[in-house]
């Protein structure tokens, strides 16, 4: 059986998943002072980080539309999957299955499946992964819709950000607390909830102890490491992400380790203090929802830092 795996621009691409035919990604979009940029191949990281870094406003974002979807997946493969970003987080979920909808209205019915990561980043590369593996297999449709399913369940999301200024911007964090929270060179520890919303699971004084207690998170958490696929994102850090995968392999040996820089939308808040982060991302929505991405990490980094 022929298939096809739609991952939104959130979760990142291997270089061999984008040689692939296999793979497609459906754009997020990002609109800031005038600027209209798409979350695709042409996307200029380094220019992005400028223009976000110069602007005092909030950067917003906007998921593929149900009639991209649609058109995703209208194609010839027989089976076609989508993996979005949080539904807790994003409209992309919605979007999808929206898409869905509107694809068996007009052309009939197909074996279309959407799943809501629960994640971000390479949380949604291993999930594409895991249906590409399911799909070798020669499983059947809902065979492949029922492990993948049980895999996220499993899967653990965790991460550090260095800097938090867009926050700050948003308003997530008083005046005070941001400059008592960059005096003291606090690092909160985040993670995800089973339900895919943003939490804090610690803080640290400094990079270091805090990617120090993020290891420590994931070797607490995970169960059967030797079944399992290490998956590390940064934001042109690579060193760092190197010291992180070097930090987790002294204590556990999982079966695979992918390194991979962000891009788009999960390189939002690269360089930014933790008041910058907050001021600038709080209340962000994203298309009809209440909330987004963006909303929820400056949340979370708010009651990390006390308020």
């Amino acid at each position: 059986m022929s298939y096809k795996i739609i991952v939104d621009s959130c979760g990142e691409l291997t270089k061999e998943m984008k040689e692939s035919e296999v793979f497609e990604t459906a754009s997020l979009s990002i609109d800031i002072d005038g600027h209209h940029i798409v979350d695709d191949e042409s996307f200029d990281q380094k220019e992005f980080l400028k223009i976000v870094a110069e602007s005092p406003n909030c950067p917003k974002s906007s998921c593929p539309s149900p009639e991209a979807y649609m058109e995703g997946y209208h194609c010839e493969a027989e089976r076609v999957y989508a993996v979005t970003l949080s539904a807790e987080l994003s409209g992309s979920y919605n979007s999808a299955v929206l898409g869905k909808n509107l694809y068996h209205e007009e052309y009939g019915e197909k074996d279309i499946y959407v799943f809501n990561s629960r994640s971000a980043s390479v949380g949604e590369t291993l999930i594409a992964l895991k249906i590409e593996e399911c799909e070798k297999k020669n499983l059947s449709f809902h065979e492949v819709v029922r492990q993948v399913e049980e895999y996220i369940e499993e899967q653990n999301t965790y991460f550090v950000l260095e800097t938090l200024e867009t926050l700050r911007k948003n308003g997530r964090l008083t005046g005070l607390k941001a400059i008592v929270a960059t005096a003291l060179n606090i690092k909160p520890v985040m993670g995800a909830t089973p339900q895919g919303v943003i939490c804090q699971l610690g803080q640290a004084r400094g990079i270091k102890k805090a990617l120090v207690k993020m290891v420590d998170e994931v070797v607490k958490d995970v169960k059967r490491p030797e079944e399992k696929t290490l998956a590390i994102s940064h934001c042109n850090c690579l060193e760092r992400a190197e010291a992180v995968k070097r930090m987790i392999l002294e204590k556990i040996s999982p079966k695979k380790v992918i390194i991979l820089d962000t891009a788009g939308i999960s390189s939002l808040v690269k360089g930014m203090d933790a008041h910058e982060v907050i001021k600038r991302l709080e209340g962000t929505k994203c298309g009809a929802r209440p909330t987004s991405c963006p909303d929820q990490l400056s949340k979370a980094l708010k009651q990390a830092l006390g308020e």
